[in-house]
């Protein structure tokens, strides 16, 4: 890489229902990347999905920016201008070293983009096509953490079809196997987004109502009396956990917005958790890390069983919030890495991970005398 800097592309926005934490985390990014290392290229996604190569997150909430498309190969310059008054296909300057997706939900965190990303070759900061599905979507995530003999609250998975088929016959059998509260979640969605929190039958019904419109599959989750704890994971095939941090929400339930509103939760971080029970959620989150075969990033969050202390692991979110009061970023700091050094040390795992991926074949050899 020499001295010259390094050409980071940030990638943030996106078709999300949470474009606008995405736009939120990508300010902190941006401001936060040492400009005598990096040469930082912002790269936002519209919530129509066009790509624009922007100034930051605020010039493409005004929708100001050059239009471009995304070319694969291996030419190292994968950005084409699609500037309408100029000629089409203009291959741009612009060479990308490595790219920092800052997409949170849906057409981002989901293994879609990441997709791109290998068919480009390009070296990006975090988890793998499979590890992003996989931490995208609630069943299959749980599925992996059962798997591996990790703790979760009972659920059941539900399709749209059974729901347009018989909703009745459906909630009747939901009402026997849960008690009340009832947790509702959309599987692939993140930061509370379609989740809502049913105390009956009625409230159910609304809550897969709700669900539905986020996504064809849902997950019914037994509410459990929790405190809720997170831990951060860093790294690839020796991945390190942060210090454990307990969110303290001032709204019924760590919702959206408690989330996102200012004095709407709290969090303490390191936790008052005991030495034993810190060192068993670290342990439990690096196994949750590595049930789907994450690399770079990611923040486990658990729920902490109030009359017994025992942990579920929740979720997984292999690109959590990152503006520099979230919840990732601020265990690391009081785990003794300071924001900027753990944009550092993620860009340093993606060469890492990049490198490791060249060494296989992509095509058959045939051995010789065979």
């Amino acid at each position: 890489m020499g001295g010259a800097r390094l050409r980071v592309g940030v990638l943030f926005g996106g078709r999300s229902g949470e474009h606008e934490v995405s736009l939120a985390s990508a300010r902190s990014v941006l401001n936060a990347l040492d400009r005598s290392r990096y040469e930082v290229i912002p790269i936002g996604i519209t919530p129509e999905g066009e790509w624009l190569l922007v100034d930051g997150p605020d010039r493409l909430a005004e929708g100001k920016g050059t239009r471009i498309g995304i070319v694969p190969g291996l030419s190292g310059r994968p950005l084409v201008g699609m500037d309408p008054d100029r000629e089409m296909g203009r291959w741009l300057q612009d060479t990308l070293d490595v790219v920092f997706p800052i997409l949170h939900g849906t057409y981002g965190e989901d293994g879609t983009v990441q997709g791109l990303l290998e068919l480009l070759s390009m070296p990006y900061v975090g988890a793998g096509v499979m590890a992003s599905a996989m931490g995208m979507d609630k069943v299959a995530m749980k599925a992996a953490f059962q798997q591996a003999g990790l703790p979760v609250a009972p659920f059941q998975v539900v399709r749209i079809s059974v729901w347009r088929e018989n909703a009745a016959a459906l909630l009747s059998a939901l009402d026997q196997r849960f008690a009340y509260p009832i947790f509702v979640k959309p599987s692939n969605l993140g930061s509370s987004v379609g989740v809502s929190k049913a105390t009956d039958s009625e409230g159910l019904r609304h809550a897969v109502d709700e669900a539905f419109r986020y996504d064809r599959k849902i997950l019914i989750e037994q509410g459990v009396d929790c405190r809720e704890v997170e831990c951060g994971v860093l790294g690839n095939d020796h991945p390190e956990a942060s210090v454990v941090g307990e969110i303290v929400p001032k709204r019924d339930w760590y919702d959206y917005r408690a989330k996102y509103e200012p004095g709407m939760s709290e969090v303490q971080i390191p936790s008052l958790l005991s030495p034993s029970l810190t060192q068993k959620i670290q342990a439990q989150a690096i196994a949750a890390y590595q049930a789907i075969d994450c690399a770079g990033m990611a923040r486990v969050d658990f729920f902490l069983e109030r009359a017994t202390e025992e942990p579920y692991v929740n979720e997984i979110n292999t690109i959590p919030g990152f503006t520099a009061t979230s919840v990732y970023p601020k265990l690391w700091e009081a785990s003794g890495l300071s924001y900027p050094a753990l944009l550092d040390r993620l860009i340093q795992l993606a060469f890492e991970r990049h490198d490791e991926r060249r060494q296989f074949l992509t095509t058959y050899e045939r051995p010789e005398g065979r």
